[in-house]
C-alpha cells in the first residue's frame, strides 16, 4: 500500500482485518463496490479493487492521499471533523 500523507507523519492508511460491523455511508451497488465507514475517529474504506483515495478538510485542505490495495483499509485522525473522501468519482462526506 503506497500512501502519501501532507498533513502529518501520523497519518496514515493502514490494512486492517477488523470486522466493519453498521451502515456503510455508501451504497456498494451504485459505488463499484467501495464501502465507506466512520467510526471513533477513524474512516475505514472497503474495496474489492485498487482505488486512489484522497481525504479533505470541509475547507478543502488536503489531508491524505494513497492507494488502497483491495480490502478493509483505515485512516485514523487526530482531529474531529467533517471530511470529504473522495475515491474515484464518489466524494463522501464523513464526520468524525
Amino acid at each position: 500500500m503506497a500512501a502519501t500523507n501532507l498533513a502529518t507523519a501520523k497519518v496514515q492508511w493502514r490494512e486492517t482485518n477488523a470486522e466493519v460491523q453498521g451502515k456503510s455511508l455508501t451504497d456498494p451497488r451504485n459505488t463499484d463496490g467501495v464501502e465507506i465507514f466512520q467510526r471513533n475517529g477513524t474512516i475505514i474504506i472497503r474495496t474489492q479493487k485498487t482505488i486512489q483515495v484522497r481525504v479533505f478538510t470541509i475547507l478543502g485542505q488536503l489531508v491524505s492521499q494513497a492507494t488502497l490495495q483491495p480490502g478493509t483499509s483505515e485512516l485514523r485522525l487526530n482531529s474531529r471533523g467533517i471530511y470529504m473522501v473522495k475515491v474515484g468519482n464518489i466524494t463522501q462526506k464523513v464526520a468524525l
